[in-house]
């Protein structure tokens, strides 16, 4: 049996899902408890320029994550046409 990571989501991403509409909600938050079984799907990919970071898209939103073996830490969730969420990394360090 997987063993299943704890989840913590910013505030910034947790601001961000509560925005959205039930049908977008529920499509990213399936994928965001997914990453509690296995946290390197076959679609994510390493964010460029960080160690631990990665990102997964759903739909038209991007999630940007990092994880340890107790973890997963949703950071932060934006569109994905939108390279706010970039910028919004950044800042945050």
């Amino acid at each position: 049996m997987a063993t299943l990571r704890r989840l913590d989501i910013s505030r910034d991403a947790d601001k961000f899902l509560d925005g959205l509409a039930g049908k977008q909600y529920k499509q990213i938050v399936v994928k965001i408890l997914d990453l509690t079984k296995d946290p390197e799907p076959h679609d994510s990919q390493k964010l460029q320029g960080y160690e631990t970071k990665r990102r997964i898209d759903s739909g038209e939103f991007r999630v940007v994550y990092s994880y340890d073996e107790e973890t997963v830490f949703i950071e932060l969730v934006g569109k994905r046409n939108d390279d706010e969420v970039y910028r919004d990394l950044k800042r945050k360090g």
